[in-house]
């Protein structure tokens, strides 16, 4: 009996194994993206596809070096970044507070719903030639393509997000004599902001694919007139480099929003089962 009660308790996990742990984590993520740039390094240079059409990953990355040193990646990485955050940032303050304000009135959302569900059914790209006649070739028709691919998905997680949120709580904040600007802002917004957040995660790849056809039309700078261009004059390293640059661009908008989402909504974690 006293052996049993003399024996150490099993120690935590030390640093080394916590540190071998996320190796392994980090290995298991990334060994589809090796194998898949292995194929694409491979198939060029073996001769399966001819690298006049599928330049191979060394070429690219040499290709973007290339831009580096001339100073024109930064040049078109931050065109395209103020085009996509500006139309980014109008859709969502628009979307979110066009959305509040029909999820909070079955009267308004009755008036407007069929004017939005029409609208919402229209491309952005189909829209461009009438952004173009009535803004011109300038930044704000290909700022306003991209605000308007990014809209919806703002709005209409907002409005979803409001519908959704519990009654009882707000019938709750109301028996206890809260106001109503009380219990929209600590009760209605803070419940709908998951949904939110998942509209504005949208929203952002949205603005990304929406970037690309906005460069491509009337633009001198842009990883979208970078891709464009490069095939047009058959630099075809430059134009998988802008692809991969577009790419790259897409996957930080979403780390950094779903950064921002983690932070805005830690206390979602409290209400976890597993913690």
């Amino acid at each position: 009996m006293s052996a049993v009660l003399d024996a150490p308790a099993a120690r935590p996990p030390g640093r080394f194994f916590r540190f071998a742990r996320s190796l392994g984590r980090i290995a298991e993520r990334g060994i589809g993206i090796v194998i898949f740039l292995a194929l694409w390094e491979a198939l060029p240079r073996l001769g399966v596809v001819s690298d006049a059409y599928l330049s191979p990953p060394s070429a690219v990355l040499a290709s973007i070096a290339q831009l580096v040193d001339t100073g024109q990646l930064w040049k078109h990485v931050a065109a395209s970044l103020q085009r996509s955050l500006w139309g980014l940032l109008l859709a969502s303050f628009s979307g979110l507070v066009l959305g509040l304000l029909i999820g909070s009135s079955k009267r308004l959302a009755a008036i407007v719903d069929p004017v939005l569900q029409l609208f919402r059914q229209t491309s952005a790209f189909a829209l461009f030639p009438v952004f173009i006649l009535f803004l011109g070739i300038g930044e704000l028709s290909k700022v306003a393509i991209i605000f308007w691919a990014s809209f919806w998905p703002v709005l209409l997680s907002t409005v979803s997000g409001v519908k959704q949120v519990d009654r009882l709580l707000v019938n709750s904040a109301l028996s206890m004599g809260a106001s109503q600007r009380f219990v929209f802002f600590k009760v209605v917004l803070p419940a709908s902001l998951p949904s939110i957040f998942t509209g504005v995660r949208l929203a952002g790849a949205y603005s990304i694919t929406a970037l690309v056809a906005a460069e491509m039309i009337g633009a001198h700078s842009g990883l979208g007139f970078l891709t464009l261009n490069s095939q047009e004059t058959f630099q075809i390293p430059t134009m998988y480099a802008g692809i991969l640059l577009l790419a790259v661009l897409g996957l930080l908008l979403n780390y950094l929003l779903a950064l921002l989402e983690r932070r805005l909504l830690r206390w979602r974690k409290g209400l976890s089962l597993d913690d």
